[in-house]
């Protein structure tokens, strides 16, 4: 993840005190014409970021198992929204960032998906009870690597038999060594697709992947 520091320093912390600067604006998203809220102290405020569009896209190269989704940092709520809308299915929304929280349950009810979606604080897993058929992330790389690898690695205890893990990483920003973390959790990890420098990584957890 890249943004302009004085206002994104915080965004993976759990209250973030930048001054208010709300920021609107609309965005097409797997089809559909979205509207966001956003604020300082969330990241990428002014746009959703070109990793998160690579994710997103991406999904089109790959196969998605039926059941619910975790957006795993959610920030004001792209990922999630977007799912929502556009597969029709429940997503659980969660960051620790309360402020992005916020604006993602405003930014759900704006697009119409606030009875598809269930927005929640936790800190990485540690208020997920339930198992998903995709968890998708874009991981905030400034938090630190223990942070990102923890990310990659443990979803796989909260993944059904058949789920997937979908991470965006740059290559330079270490999107190989993410690749190896998720295969060494996994035992399996592939690229599907690549867009200047970003990497979409993929696992699956289940019997018969670990190969």
């Amino acid at each position: 993840m890249t943004d302009k520091k004085n206002s994104s320093e915080q965004y993976f912390t759990a209250n973030p005190n930048a001054e208010h600067n709300y920021h609107n604006f609309e965005f097409n998203l797997l089809g559909h014409q979205l509207e966001f809220t956003t604020d300082s102290g969330v990241f990428s405020k002014s746009t959703v970021d070109f990793g998160t569009r690579t994710m997103l896209n991406a999904l089109e190269k790959t196969s998605l198992p039926n059941g619910k989704i975790l957006d795993l940092g959610t920030g004001y709520g792209p990922v999630g929204i977007s799912l929502a809308k556009a597969y029709q299915r429940q997503v659980d929304m969660v960051d620790v960032n309360e402020r992005a929280l916020d604006l993602a349950r405003k930014n759900a009810e704006k697009n119409g998906v606030s009875q598809q979606v269930m927005v929640f604080q936790s800190d990485i897993y540690a208020n997920i009870k339930d198992k998903y058929a995709l968890i998708m992330v874009n991981p905030p790389i400034r938090a630190g690597k223990i942070v990102v690898t923890k990310m990659l690695q443990e979803a796989k205890n909260h993944l059904q038999d058949g789920g997937k893990l979908i991470a965006v990483l740059q290559k330079k920003q270490g999107a190989p060594s993410a690749q190896k973390n998720m295969a060494a959790a996994f035992g399996n990890a592939k690229i599907i697709h690549k867009d200047k420098g970003y990497y979409i990584l993929e696992s699956m957890y289940g019997t018969g992947t670990n190969i």
